[in-house]
């Protein structure tokens, strides 16, 4: 993989290749990737440490390269585990904080919004972390293909093609399936391509391109929503400013709390009793509104079902035993509408119009009798030519009798 880096007159080009590393190697890696952590972590702690001082004292202090760069030189001299590996690598990591904590500063300077920030340096974790080393020209060499680091460790580089140039630097690091790669930084002269004058473009294959599709509105605005019914007077209105998409909240109690002895259900009822009813004027106003729209309504035939016969029985005994005999209702009889075509049995094509309250059909030509159901269905299997077994023991005219195979 190559990455190129442009300067003013030359450019710096990446070449990545993969390494092949030892179990020896892999442990030489791994305790100098130890040496360098520990430096990044105390350079965090530094950093935090001063940030903390800056903000009482009248002076500012300083963490930048040069000062940790001493602080480091103090510590190779009294530990000897830090001394035992290789200064490059060391001071390269400081180079990397500091670049990492100069970014960070200036985005923060810059007013970024959070989300943009690249964020102070925080502490690398040992299970956390991925290893990634940096060499200068005085910390690794290229000798018969393999690559030399500082340290005495040696890696098998697998080259991919060959580097233009002597490499000014190298960083060794390891990704997260455990591959370690090396990826050298190659100074290179720039050469502009001649200018050619042809555009790069796109046809589109269309003389004319589709206009984008219209928006469909989902919910109704008050200038487009057709005009919603007003409620009657004397009851609350279901829904707010005539939308049926919200709904409207119930309203919490701002008077005064009821009195010593008095719990929700008397307030309730309280405040019901102050509610403006409508009285008799109202209802006459409503009267003719409503048989308007009755008059609209086509009258049809309808199976209110058992629970709706019993309600209107009911009602009707009701008004039987207070005013009496004369008082029952007759009802016009209405003729079905043109989908109710009447009844006829399996026997015979005789057609006969009975009113849905009569549940028991009483055939006038051939005498059968069945329910009104049973019979309906027993019909719809014969019309679909299934000749169902015991249907009243009859058949259509003209139908095939079964024969044996």
């Amino acid at each position: 993989m190559v990455t190129w880096e442009a300067g003013e007159e030359t450019g710096r080009a990446r070449y990545t290749y993969r390494l092949r590393v030892s179990s020896a190697a892999l442990a030489g890696l791994g305790a100098e990737w130890a040496r360098c952590r520990w430096i990044w972590n105390e350079c965090v702690a530094m950093s935090r440490k001063v940030h903390g001082l800056n903000r009482d004292a009248t002076g500012k202090v300083t963490c930048g390269p040069a000062q940790l760069d001493k602080l480091l030189t103090g510590a190779r001299a009294v530990m000897g585990w830090l001394r035992e590996g290789s200064s490059v690598p060391q001071q390269q990591i400081i180079r990397d904080f500091g670049r990492s904590r100069a970014k960070a500063l200036k985005d923060i300077q810059a007013g970024l919004p959070m989300r943009q920030r690249a964020g102070m340096p925080r502490v690398k974790r040992k299970r956390d972390a991925l290893p990634s080393m940096n060499y200068t020209r005085r910390g690794f060499r290229l000798k018969d293909g393999r690559l030399h680091l500082a340290g005495g460790v040696t890696l098998t580089v697998v080259w991919s093609r060959g580097l233009p140039a002597d490499p000014t630097s190298v960083r060794v690091y390891r990704d997260s399936l455990g591959h370690w790669y090396a990826s050298f930084v190659v100074e290179t002269a720039l050469e502009p391509l001649p200018a050619t004058g042809a555009v790069i473009g796109i046809d589109w294959g269309v003389r004319k391109p589709r206009p984008p599709p219209r928006t469909r509105t989902i919910f109704p605005t008050p200038s487009t929503a057709a005009p919603q019914p007003r409620s009657w007077p004397g009851t609350r209105s279901r829904w707010r400013g005539g939308s049926p998409c919200v709904g409207r909240p119930r309203r919490r109690a701002t008077g005064p709390r009821p009195r010593g002895g008095q719990g929700p259900q008397e307030g309730r009822q309280a405040a019901a009793g102050r509610r403006p009813q409508v009285g008799e004027d109202g209802r006459a106003r409503l009267r003719p509104a409503r048989r308007r729209g009755l008059q609209a309504e086509v009258p049809r035939e309808v199976d209110d079902g058992p629970q709706g016969r019993r309600r209107g029985d009911r009602r009707d005994q009701d008004r039987v035993d207070r005013d009496g005999p004369q008082a029952r209702p007759h009802r016009a009889p209405r003729a079905p509408g043109p989908h109710h075509d009447g009844l006829r049995t399996v026997r015979c094509e005789n057609q006969a119009r009975t009113p849905l309250s009569e549940r028991t059909y009483a055939c006038t030509a051939c005498g059968a009798v069945s329910p009104r159901d049973k019979n309906s269905a027993r019909v719809m299997l014969v019309r679909a030519g299934l000749n169902p077994a015991g249907a009243d023991g009859g058949s259509p005219p003209g139908a095939p009798l079964p024969e044996a195979a």
